[in-house]
Parts: C-alpha cells; structure tokens; sequence
C-alpha cells in the first residue's frame, strides 16, 4: 500500500468512526432528550394530580364539617337512616393548637392546674463518634461529664385533642386562646349492608 493509500484509508476510517461516534452520540442524546421531556411531564401530571387531590380533600372538608351538618341541624336532627341501612350522623368535633408564642403561657396554665401530665419532656444530648460510652454514662452524669443537654417539653397534638375534648365535655375550665382551641361538627356517613 502506498503511503497515500494509507492516508486515504485512514482519514476513511476516522470519517467513518467520527460519523459513527456522531451517530451513537445523537441517538443517545435524543434519548436523553425524550427521557428529559418525560420526566417534565410526568412531573407536572403530578403536581396536577396533588392540586385535584387537595380541591378534593377541601371539598369533602366542607361537606363533612360545614354543608352536612348545617342542613342537618336545620332540619332539627343528628341522624338519619339511609334506605340502604347506612347512617348519616354529626358528632362534635375538638382541636386545639398551641403556638409557639403561647407555648411557656400555656405549659405554666397545665402545671398550675395539675394537668403537667400530659407535657412530654425530653432531654437530648448529641455525641459524637466513638463516644457510645458517655452517652450510656451521660444518662447518670450529663453534667459531670461536661455535656450541654437540650431540653424540649411539648404536649402531642392527639393528647391535646383528647384534653380538650374531655374539659370541654365536662364542663372545666380551658383558655380558648392559649390552646387554640376550636371546635365543630363532623358529619360522618356509615355504609349499608
């Protein structure tokens, strides 16, 4: 082969390798492309989805708390039979919220009434690696050992709701405002047979 015939041959094979390379590259970028494009849509499906899901929990909201439960009371009962053998009944309903601001307020109003019971207080305390020891000792000597514990004392939302619903119910004293408190009514509908 003469060496011009070698040159020929090798700019051929790079034209070749070159176009094929480009080829690959292409193809895969239009893969990447299209998985791209899919990703977006499915994304934008999703949050499609969440919007529906959330006009639909804020529909049946106001059906259950609100709608049901006004026409019902206008009508002068709380429950009826369904021709189905179902039930449809309102039950009052409790929640409270304590906010941050209130928070000390309302801790020292349950301990000055004898419910501190239901604060759940930790004490937490980091270590780092290596020191599973102290953290068994720190149990017994968190200050001995020269640690700075944290401290949080908080009532669970479910313990607050039930200590709501049970001073409300019986009568005892609650501020409103420093739980947060609210109350409403709740239809709820019991399938047929």
């Amino acid at each position: 082969m003469a060496e011009s015939d070698i040159d020929l041959f090798l700019s051929s094979t790079a034209t070749r390798e070159k176009s094929d390379f480009d080829e690959v590259t292409n193809i895969g970028v239009k893969t990447i492309a299209e998985l791209a494009t899919s990703v977006q849509k499915t994304s934008k499906r999703i949050a499609d989805l969440e919007s529906q899901l959330k006009a639909a929990k804020e529909n049946l909201r106001q059906l259950t708390d609100e709608d049901i439960p006004d026409m019902l009371f206008s009508l002068g009962v709380q429950s009826f039979k369904l021709h189905d053998g179902g039930e449809v009944s309102v039950k009052q309903t409790y929640g409270a919220h304590i906010k941050l601001d209130n928070k000390a307020a309302a801790h020292n109003w349950l301990r000055s009434n004898g419910f501190d019971d239901i604060i759940k207080n930790s004490v937490t305390c980091t270590f780092g690696r290596g020191e599973d020891q102290a953290a068994t000792d720190f149990m017994e000597v968190a200050g001995n050992l020269g640690h700075s514990p944290a401290q949080k004392a908080d009532v669970h939302p479910s313990t607050l709701k039930a200590f709501v619903k049970e001073r409300i119910e019986s009568g005892g004293d609650i501020p409103h405002d420093l739980f947060g408190v609210f109350t409403g009514n709740r239809a709820t509908i019991k399938q047929g047979k």
